[in-house]
């Protein structure tokens, strides 16, 4: 699922936006809920104490493995504690386990004959196995997809390819992080299919990541060819290290990761739902994904997210409050290794999607909240604008128009982004160092606030937000 969006188009203080305000669906009592709600949210901890042990003590949860069905069953029942109908829909997943991660240079230029070098190195989440024993080959160092173009065409033949375009920190420090994302993750997810039509024995990744600690960050790899070669990412540090040995001559590593591809699993979506007052058969999700990486302990990416869809849970039962709409808390299985959670709970919800109004996902660590964008139609952005006046209070004002969809707008269903402060997000995401320590108690909190007062106001107001 495209969760994480480019935005543009700041709303603009138009006539229609006064007329707006004038038949606002938002009245005096909704506005002092909201404010209520907000309050309740901000200052509660719920969030935190089942993300410490959620991260701490369940720990890891690639999908099939026990800590992810483990995670299922305790937040069903933090779900169900809060007196909302809970329900678990199974959902087919892959079950990839993580074995041996080695790597090492073996001959380099200037290097004394006998010793080697240690490179730090993860494998990619779907990797096919090296051999047991690993393998040994030159690298060859390229800076991006494109550069295969101008290879000729043994070059690659046999060898182990790097892919080296470093993640754009600048760019992440300025507010645009995902952006600087976005230009890397291509050679992750597809590098592996091109550099196995040329021949190559392996592929690897300069790390995508904004913090150098010689830490690997691992991530998804997608086959498309009947060729599958082994994918994986090595430091930051390390890459470097190669490029600059690779300058005087070849460079010979020895490369060792025994994941294993296990028979698909049965894990479950978590769905909690407040039923609503008048239109109960209209649904409002707000959710994120259950499921993490094996490395940390998912602590950001993404228990914090879930950890904010309880509290705003939590803080709209504790108020007593009566939606007009049914708000779903939802809890996603399989992100990060295929989307399997989503796209079965599309085809699970076919029949009823045209009744689903917004969805509110979550996905983006624990910085500050700034505000939201939605792909609402500007008439029902517009007539959200109150909200605004409610967000500013915690810093968090700013609405925008989003660009890209999702894979619910292809069934008319609006969504609500948090737009989050994620400067420093790629730090630690995917790699060891995601754990709960990383987490920001305030930020959680306000994010969980925000996030309340988006779902409960969407699901309050009597006009129904629509893409169109």
């Amino acid at each position: 699922m495209n969760k994480r969006r480019l935005f543009s188009v700041l709303f603009a203080v138009t006539p229609f936006a006064c007329a707006a305000q004038q038949q606002s669906p938002f009245t005096p009592s909704l506005m002092e809920e909201l404010r209520e709600l907000q309050q309740t949210a901000i200052t509660s901890r719920s969030g935190y104490d089942f993300l410490e042990h959620l991260s701490d003590e369940i720990g890891p949860r690639l999908p099939g493995s026990p800590q992810a069905q483990a995670a299922v069953e305790y937040v069903s029942a933090e779900f169900k504690r809060l007196g909302l109908e809970v329900r678990k829909e199974p959902v087919t997943v892959p079950h990839w386990v993580r074995g041996e991660e080695r790597a090492e240079l073996v001959k380099f230029p200037g290097g004394t004959e006998g010793l080697t070098q240690k490179i730090v190195v993860t494998a990619l989440g779907g990797s096919v196995p090296t051999p047991s024993e690993g393998f040994t080959a030159p690298v060859v160092v390229v800076n991006g997809l494109e550069q295969f173009d101008g290879l000729a065409p043994d070059a690659l033949k046999g060898k182990i390819v790097l892919f080296n375009q470093a993640f754009d920190v600048q760019l992440a420090q300025a507010g645009f992080a995902h952006e600087a994302y976005l230009q890397v993750v291509r050679q992750r997810v597809l590098g592996a299919n091109r550099a196995a039509e040329l021949g190559a024995s392996a592929s690897l990744l300069r790390s995508i990541g904004s913090a150098n600690f010689r830490l690997a960050h691992t991530g998804s790899v997608i086959y498309s060819g009947e060729r599958k070669i082994p994918a994986g990412a090595i430091s930051a540090e390390d890459a470097d290290l190669i490029e600059r040995l690779g300058r005087g001559g070849a460079v010979t590593m020895h490369l060792v990761l025994t994941p294993q591809v296990l028979p698909e699993a049965t894990s479950a979506n978590v769905i909690a739902d407040l039923k609503g007052s008048r239109f109960p058969e209209q649904v409002v999700i707000i959710s994120a994904h259950l499921d993490s990486w094996d490395l940390g302990t998912g602590a950001l990416d993404d228990g914090a997210g879930v950890a904010m869809v309880l509290q705003a849970a939590q803080a709209i039962t504790s108020m007593h409050l009566k939606p007009l709409r049914t708000i779903r808390f939802l809890a996603w299985m399989n992100e990060e290794n295929g989307g399997s959670g989503y796209i079965e709970y599309l085809e699970r919800h076919k029949a009823e999607l045209g009744n689903h109004v917004a969805v509110i996902d979550i996905d983006v660590g624990t910085g500050h909240p700034l505000g939201y964008a939605t792909d609402a139609a500007e008439p029902y952005r517009q007539m959200l604008r109150p909200l605004s006046a409610i967000l500013q209070t915690q810093g968090a004002a700013l609405t925008r128009a989003s660009s890209e969809g999702t894979d619910f707008s292809d069934y008319g269903i609006a969504s609500l982004d948090p737009i989050v402060d994620i400067r420093n997000l790629y730090d630690a995401t995917h790699t060891a160092a995601d754990t709960f320590d990383k987490v920001d108690l305030k930020g959680l909190q306000e994010n969980a606030a925000m996030d309340a007062v988006l779902a409960y106001a969407v699901a309050s107001i009597e006009p129904r937000i629509a893409m169109k």
